[in-house]
């Protein structure tokens, strides 16, 4: 079937954004979590929701349910904040955080190619076997404001 010319232009916008949603949702830290063990870990990043104004309806239930796994080594004595700090390609700035008492909560601005920066809110609960927790981007496109909402789960995979 052929697509539209405005699902031509929104699906490499409406693309994009998801991309740097999951690149970009691993963050920065400033307080120290519990010990980690060393090794590999995953950081996986699964859309359960998303709203772009304008985008195709089968492009959105395409992305709904996709994964992305950052893939992480950590070295021995790292803490929870080590599997938060986020991808440097992203160019996000972290504009609030705490990780305490079994939880983190973060808000980040994430430059776009064009318009104002998306806002990443994430928040969730952790221990020394990773975290699990949710993030909610918005930011606006050409149509309107977007917004995905993804869960989050970091977990060791091997040595």
């Amino acid at each position: 079937m052929p697509r539209s010319p405005a699902s031509k232009s929104l699906a490499p916008s409406c693309a994009a954004a998801l991309g740097v949603a999951l690149v970009l949702l691993p963050s920065a830290a400033m307080g120290a979590g519990p010990v980690l063990a060393a090794g590999r870990w995953d950081v996986t990043s699964t859309v359960t929701d998303i709203a772009v104004p304008g985008a195709p309806g089968f492009i959105l239930r395409m992305m709904r349910g996709k994964s992305k796994a950052e893939h992480k080594r950590l070295p021995a004595s790292q803490g929870v904040e080590a599997l938060l700090v986020p991808d440097p390609k992203a160019g996000c700035r972290v504009d609030s955080q705490r990780i305490a008492d079994g939880r983190y909560a973060q808000t980040l601005s994430c430059p776009q190619k064009r318009g104002a920066p998306m806002q990443i809110v994430r928040a969730g609960s952790y221990d020394a076997t990773g975290f699990v927790g949710q993030a909610t981007v918005t930011g606006t496109t050409p149509k309107g404001g977007m917004r995905i909402v993804l869960n989050q789960r970091a977990a060791r995979i091997g040595d």
